[in-house]
């Protein structure tokens, strides 16, 4: 399972333009040939996968729609398999048309929010603080609380950027005293879901990513194989210093040198 932000690509911070990282498309290009499986889930919601993906191709990135995947897409699952019914979602219109897709009924905060069960929160850079106190609410009568991310942090182009979703979960938090629950990585709802995509147990993952808690905290907690990059938020110094619960397995630059690392052939 590869991340985007930091593994794949670097984006602007705005999400309004992508660059491949270096070796990316011959690696994923090579574990094709290979008849290895892969897929790609990012810790961005703003886009359906429908949507992104067109837009990696257009870098040459060889990933189909098929293979690449959101917190919106575990977050479907999880919303079905709690039998939520009514979701007030803090997100964008792409956000919104995402879960809408997959069946989630969505409700906006400038809207009749009263009766929701869940509170979804994802990427808005609109947020208003109307818009928090119509979570806040729900939350405190009693609507589970659900978050794409809550990750501080992404690598971008401009360098590090801190997700929208994250600081707004700790707004709702603060009032609340309710801790999101996260659909996103580095949660054991979306090892499960890579596991399930990918056909195998969750400790035949290999997670490639960039970020300490978003990858290999999830790798760590649910026993698969953490690859680290340094590509992205996270130094090869800054590896050597996490700590047991954030250790890698591997360490490569970027995953150019994926295939020759683990010696694929």
């Amino acid at each position: 399972m590869f991340d985007l932000d930091g593994t794949l690509i670097l984006s602007n911070r705005k999400l309004g333009s992508y660059e491949a990282i270096p070796g990316a498309a011959e690696a994923l290009g090579h574990l094709d040939d290979l008849g290895v499986p892969w897929i790609a889930l990012t810790n961005g919601s703003a886009y359906a996968s429908r949507v992104q993906a067109p837009r990696l191709r257009d870098i040459g990135l060889p990933v189909p729609d098929e293979k690449l995947f959101t917190p919106n897409s575990v977050a479907a699952k999880v919303i079905a398999d709690g039998g939520y019914e009514r979701v007030l979602v803090l997100g964008t219109d792409g956000v919104v048309d995402a879960l809408e897709e997959l069946g989630v009924t969505c409700v906006l905060p400038d809207g009749d929010h009263k009766g929701c069960d869940a509170v979804y929160i994802a990427w808005h850079p609109d947020c208003s603080m109307p818009h928090i106190h119509a979570a806040c609410e729900a939350v405190l009568d009693g609507a589970a609380f659900l978050t794409a991310s809550d990750v501080p942090f992404f690598a971008t182009k401009e360098g590090r950027s801190f997700g929208y979703s994250c600081a707004i979960n700790g707004a709702i938090a603060r009032v609340t005293g309710v801790q999101p629950q996260p659909t996103g990585k580095p949660s054991e709802h979306a090892l499960a879901f890579i596991a399930s995509q990918l056909g195998i147990a969750a400790q035949d993952v290999g997670v490639v990513g960039d970020d300490a808690t978003a990858e290999m905290q999830m790798a760590r907690v649910g026993g698969a194989v953490g690859i680290a990059v340094t590509s992205g938020s996270t130094s090869a110094a800054e590896w050597e210093q996490q700590p047991p619960g954030k250790t890698p397995d591997i360490v490569i630059g970027n995953i150019g040198e994926l295939v020759e690392r683990l010696g694929l052939r």
